[in-house]
């Protein structure tokens, strides 16, 4: 079937046992209903699967709404749905770099208004290993996210561990950014596969009233 689009999923799928944030529990997948225990409820021939999953809301992929970083500020369900879909993306390239910080000098030249800011550094190929969460991951400064508040980016997302410096427990860039109501998308992964611009983009977790953070099937549609 031909299609006038393409898809780029640019998000980690969630398995059982799967450390996402060192320090916070994996995932646990099991059955609630297994088809075998279901053949019992149904007619003969029919079964089903419930499954279940107990995880922190860290897991893979995910996004953090401003409840997340503040008591007052906008929790899942009431993020509204035009900041979190059918965005106009753009990625900003920054990979390979001994330097893990990433500044402002990097978004100077580029309209961010209104546009979900994909910053591509790479880190997702350490993915599962302990490199992934060693603290040398590469992360915004407060003076980029700063540039991205000021100039009315809609959401920020990165392919990193975290979009802060972990080594000590400041947050700048979660403090700038979900003070100004600009959700972050981070553990993302295959951003090479986008292009520069003119692509939308879509990170939409479940609608969750007092919860801050949820996984996300975040991807990009591109035009062909």
């Amino acid at each position: 079937m031909s299609r006038e689009f393409k898809l780029v999923d640019v998000s980690h799928s969630i398995e059982h046992g799967m450390i996402t944030y060192k320090g916070l529990p994996a995932p646990v997948i099991s059955d609630y209903l297994s088809r075998e225990e279901s053949q019992s409820r149904y007619a003969p021939g029919t079964e089903f699967h419930i499954g279940k999953i107990e995880m922190v809301a860290n897991t893979g992929t995910y996004l953090d709404s401003p409840f997340h970083r503040y008591a007052r500020g906008k929790d899942l369900a009431g993020l509204d749905l035009y900041s979190l879909a059918n965005l106009d993306g753009i990625v900003v390239r920054c990979v390979d770099r001994s330097d893990p910080e990433i500044t402002q000098e990097f978004f100077g030249a580029l309209d961010v208004t209104d546009k979900a800011v994909l910053v591509h550094t790479g880190w997702d190929k350490h993915w599962r290993t302990e490199e992934y969460a060693s603290g040398s991951h590469p992360y915004l400064t407060e003076g980029a996210a700063t540039y991205l508040a000021q100039n009315g980016a809609a959401l920020v997302g990165i392919d990193s561990f975290n979009i802060d410096g972990t080594r000590e427990g400041t947050r700048p860039a979660h403090s700038v950014l979900l003070g100004h109501d600009i959700p972050i998308v981070e553990h993302m992964c295959g951003l090479g596969e986008l292009p520069d611009r003119g692509f939308k983009f879509f990170a939409v977790p479940a609608k969750v009233r007092q919860f801050g953070t949820f996984p996300v099937r975040a991807f990009g549609l591109i035009s062909v």
